[in-house]
C-alpha cells in the first residue's frame, strides 16, 4: 500500500504511523475534519468526536453490524453473536448471556484470577528483567475464559496464536486469519460435544440449557458466541493490562502514587480503559445517510475508534492527560449502546486484579528504554512487548 500523505482524505489505519501513535493522528484532524474518509478497504470514513461516534454506534437503522471489521479481503462468514447481531435480534442474542456475565458471576471468578495472577508471578519472581505482555498479561486472560467458558486453561497458547493469526496478522493475511477460524470453530465444536455428553459449570453447558423462545441454540450460534467471547476475552484485556503496565514503568509519579494509596485501583483502571482504549469497532452503511455534515454512503464502512471518542476535548477535560484519580469519566472504552460490550465487568475485574498483584510483586519498577514497544494493529491495539526492570 502507498503511504498516507492527507489522512483526512486518505487514512489508512494499518498504517504504521497509526499503528505507532494514531493519537496525534486524530488529534490533528479533529478540529477541522471531525469525519474523515479513505477510498481504500473499499471506501471507510473515521469520525473523531466523541458524540459522532456514539451516534453512530447507537443508530443500527444506518450503520449495521454484520460486519465489524475493515480488511482488504473476505473472511468466511461467520456469524458470531452478539457482535454481528442487529435489531430485533440482537437484544435476544445479548438478554441469553447476561446471566453469565452478571455481578455474582463476576464475584465468583475474581478468586481464580487472583490465583492465575500470582501463579503466572511466580515464574518472575527472581527475575531481575522481563517482558511483562509476554511473560505476564497475556496469560491473565486466556487462563480466566478457559474457566469461564469450560476449555483446558493449558490451551491458551493455541487461543493467543488464533487472536494473533486473525486480528493482527490476519489485518493483511487472509490465509493467516481465515486458517485460525476454521481451526478455532473446530476445536469449539468439539468441546460442545464434550459438554453435551457431559455438562458442567461453565459457559458451554450454560449455552446449552439455554433457549431463545422456547427453541433451543443450534450449534452454529453456541460455537459462533464461544469464538467472539475466545477473542473478544482476552485480546482487550491483554492489551490494556499491558498499557497499564507500560503507562506505570514510565511515569514514576503515578505508579508510587498506585502504591501508596491502592484504593486508587478502580479510578486508575477506568482512567487507563479511557486514556488507551485497546478497541476499534466497525459498521457498515446500510442506506445512505447525512451526518456531522457527511453523506455516509452506503456499502461503504465506518471505523468507530472510540480511544478517539475518549481522547475528545469537547467530552472530556484535559483528555490527553492520564489522571488516575479522574472523577468525570464517561469513557466509551466498552463501546456504546446496545452495542456495549458484555463483557466490560469481566474486563475491569482481571485488570484490578492483574494490577494489584503486580503492584504488591514489583512495587517499584521501571521500563526498559534500551528494548522497542511493539503496538498490535487491527481492531485491538495494545503493546504486544513492555520490557521491564524489576527493580
Amino acid at each position: 500500500m502507498k503511504p498516507v500523505e492527507d489522512w483526512s482524505t486518505d487514512f489508512d489505519h494499518l498504517e504504521w504511523r497509526w499503528v505507532e501513535n494514531p493519537q496525534a493522528i486524530w488529534g490533528d484532524l479533529r478540529p477541522t475534519c471531525p469525519v474523515a474518509h479513505t477510498e481504500r478497504y473499499g471506501g471507510v470514513y473515521l469520525p473523531l468526536r466523541h458524540a459522532d461516534i456514539c451516534a453512530i454506534a447507537n443508530d443500527p437503522a444506518h450503520f449495521s453490524s454484520r460486519s465489524v471489521v475493515v480488511r482488504n479481503f473476505a473472511s468466511p462468514q461467520y456469524s458470531n453473536p452478539p457482535i454481528n447481531s442487529d435489531p430485533p435480534e440482537h437484544a435476544e442474542h445479548r438478554r441469553l448471556l447476561l446471566p453469565a456475565f452478571g455481578p455474582e458471576a463476576i464475584r465468583r471468578l475474581e478468586p481464580r484470577t487472583r490465583t492465575v495472577c500470582r501463579e503466572t508471578l511466580d515464574d518472575l519472581r527472581e527475575r531481575t528483567h522481563c517482558d511483562a505482555a509476554t511473560g505476564y498479561a497475556r496469560h491473565i486472560p486466556s487462563r480466566v475464559i478457559a474457566i469461564m467458558l469450560g476449555l483446558p486453561e493449558g490451551d491458551g497458547d493455541l487461543f493467543l496464536r488464533w487472536i494473533y493469526q486473525t486480528l493482527d496478522a490476519g489485518a493483511v493475511d487472509a490465509t493467516a486469519g481465515n486458517a485460525a477460524l476454521v481451526e478455532m470453530t473446530d476445536y469449539l465444536s468439539r468441546c460442545v460435544a464434550m459438554r453435551r455428553r457431559a455438562p458442567g459449570d461453565d459457559l458451554i453447558s450454560f449455552l446449552l440449557a439455554a433457549d431463545a423462545d422456547g427453541v433451543a441454540l443450534s450449534e452454529e450460534h453456541i460455537v459462533g458466541t464461544l469464538r467472539l467471547l475466545l477473542i473478544a476475552g482476552i485480546d482487550t484485556t491483554w492489551s490494556t493490562i499491558s498499557v497499564g503496565l507500560l503507562h506505570l514503568a514510565s511515569h514514576e509519579a503515578d505508579r508510587a502514587l498506585l502504591v501508596q494509596r491502592p484504593a486508587l485501583i478502580e479510578s486508575a483502571v477506568e482512567e487507563f480503559l479511557r486514556a488507551y482504549s485497546p478497541v476499534t469497532m466497525a459498521r457498515l452503511v446500510t442506506r445512505d445517510h447525512e451526518m456531522a455534515g457527511t453523506t455516509f454512503r452506503a456499502g461503504q464502512m465506518v471505523l468507530l475508534p472510540f480511544a478517539a471518542a475518549n481522547r475528545d476535548p469537547e467530552a472530556f477535560e484535559n483528555p490527553d492527560m492520564v489522571i488516575l484519580d479522574r472523577t468525570d469519566n464517561r469513557h466509551v472504552a466498552f463501546g456504546f449502546g446496545r452495542h456495549r460490550c458484555i463483557g466490560a465487568g469481566l474486563a475491569r475485574m482481571e485488570i484490578r486484579v492483574a494490577l494489584e498483584e503486580w503492584l504488591t510483586q514489583f512495587p517499584s519498577f521501571q521500563r526498559d528504554y534500551s528494548q522497542p514497544i511493539v503496538w498490535s494493529k487491527g481492531t485491538v491495539r495494545g503493546p504486544r512487548t513492555v520490557p521491564l526492570l524489576l527493580g
